[in-house]
């Protein structure tokens, strides 16, 4: 069972209601003067979760995202960008209508900060709280307007994995405003790197099953509410306790994984070296 809390009431509601086995998904960009940005990722980041969470508790999942009418330019530099983020593309795109067949359906709508509500369409509403750069002198270039040849451009430097945003956003909850800043962001990189190579020598041991409390634990906190910075608090204690063996750990990453879309994996096989 998951369950989300509607914006709305502030109560927490269990979805997809009628104990169906398919969770329809909305995701809504506002329509804004100065078009589409960086700064509006974060919803379908948010709706990019719910879905994996779903289908981690054995869901099927349908997203449809509905943007503002796109020069062809901004559709496609959109579509990178929700790539580089690691989002998985939307069953459909949509032009910005709340009440057509599209959405009118949808189980849970999630809102970009900046995007009008309306009462008359059904299911649970989620507003996502405001994305924002730092101002230049915190290390992060002011970009966050229209989105430009990729995701980098807007927030992280050169050399930076685009999926270092998405880490760094993942660690706080999907309503609290996040400000990305210079620091945060080489830290969330810096751990990422670190993940990566901690897996891969973990791959080389005998696989393990995943600890039972750990399991229990990890499907609870992702089915309320999307507890998904508690699941990285508990990789963090996963990768530290001596009483999981390596093979196990290495489990933890894959399977958790599939919800963060953080692509822990990548450098198993691969020649690596442990952080300094």
């Amino acid at each position: 069972m998951l369950r989300i809390a509607d914006t709305g009431t502030g109560r927490l509601v269990e979805i997809p209601s009628a104990h169906r086995h398919l969770l329809r998904i909305c995701v809504h960009l506002p329509v804004t003067d100065s078009g589409i940005g960086t700064v509006h990722l974060r919803a379908p980041l948010v709706g990019d979760v719910l879905a994996r969470t779903a289908e981690l508790h054995g869901l099927a999942s349908h997203t449809v995202l509905t943007t503002p009418d796109l020069p062809r330019e901004q559709a496609q530099a959109l579509e990178r960008a929700m790539s580089d983020l690691g989002i998985h593309p939307p069953a459909s795109v949509g032009v910005h209508d709340l009440t057509d067949s599209l959405c009118d359906a949808a189980d849970v709508h999630v809102l970009a900060h900046g995007t009008p509500g309306q009462d008359t369409a059904g299911g649970v509403w989620i507003y996502v709280g405001r994305l924002s750069p730092a101002p230049p002198d915190q290390g992060v270039p002011d970009r966050g307007g229209l989105l430009a040849s990729g995701l980098l451009d807007a927030f992280a430097p050169e050399g930076t994995d685009p999926l270092a945003v998405r880490m760094l956003l993942l660690g706080h909850a999907y309503r609290t405003p996040v400000t990305v800043t210079g620091p945060a962001l080489a830290e969330a990189w810096r751990t990422l790197r670190h993940w990566r190579q901690q897996v891969a020598d973990w791959a080389q041991e005998p696989s393990r099953p995943i600890p039972a409390d750990v399991l229990r634990q990890a499907h609870a906190v992702l089915a309320d509410d999307l507890g998904v910075p508690a699941v990285l608090d508990m990789l963090v204690g996963v990768a530290g306790r001596a009483d999981v063996p390596a093979g196990a750990k290495f489990e933890t990453f894959a399977f958790l994984d599939r919800v963060l879309g953080l692509d822990l994996v990548r450098e198993v096989g691969r020649q690596h070296r442990a952080t300094p």
